[in-house]
């Protein structure tokens, strides 16, 4: 897979739907797809207009169901929201081969995860809409030992300049805790809160996670 230049050893980005797949590199543990959403920029405007929550779980076929329906419902006009939701859906499910899934179409307006932290799950993928997108950190700008003594996030963030974040329109998976040999991303939300500003989030997670759970 031919990923973007950049010098990050534990992440792949790139703008070819592929490099989504990197995430199962052992030494990956991000994948950005970068993408430009201008084509949507209509249908978002039109959905910013009134909150919007949506949660569904089960197969890809059961949530894209539901999902359809929900914006016959309340976002009747926004076909190209909900087709590019759906195809990021199927790539999720291409590349985590996951069997079920939990979905959330959401508008924030809190700060949600003030700190950076790692999830407690296998793989997760996230797409900020409107907004701005998620908060990451390389390698090399970790601290470990201090990390693992569990010190306090500007104890263990070594240089805040290399703190990266995502773009709005990007997909991103990010590797947890729960995948095996992981070596988890440590990610955090954008404050808005300061600045008055509203996100459009997607996440979509695998209901994998939970057979690891019950392994104990």
């Amino acid at each position: 897979m031919i990923q973007t230049k950049h010098p990050f050893a534990n992440a792949a980005i790139g703008s070819d739907s592929n490099v989504l797949e990197d995430i199962h590199i052992k030494s990956k543990n991000i994948a950005v797809l970068q993408r430009d959403i201008v084509a949507l920029r209509a249908d978002l405007n039109q959905a910013m207009k009134q909150p919007i929550e949506f949660k569904a779980s089960g197969t890809e076929e059961d949530i894209l169901t539901l999902l359809s329906d929900y914006f016959d419902k309340v976002i009747p006009e926004c076909k190209a929201l909900l087709n590019d939701i759906s195809e990021l859906l199927k790539l999720f499910n291409k590349t985590t081969q996951a069997s079920s899934f939990r979905l959330l179409l959401a508008t924030i307006d809190t700060n949600m995860c003030r700190k950076f932290h790692t999830d407690i799950n296998d793989l997760r993928l996230l797409c900020t809409y409107v907004g701005p997108g998620t908060l990451w950190l390389p390698d090399e700008a970790i601290d470990n030992d201090a990390l693992k003594a569990g010190k306090k996030n500007q104890e263990f963030i070594k240089d805040e300049t290399k703190i990266q974040q995502a773009g709005t329109g990007d997909a991103v998976i990010l590797k947890g805790a729960l995948y095996p040999e992981a070596n988890p991303i440590l990610h955090r939300s954008p404050p808005i809160v300061e600045n008055g500003e509203v996100r459009l989030l997607l996440r979509i997670d695998t209901n994998e996670f939970l057979k690891f759970l019950k392994q104990d």
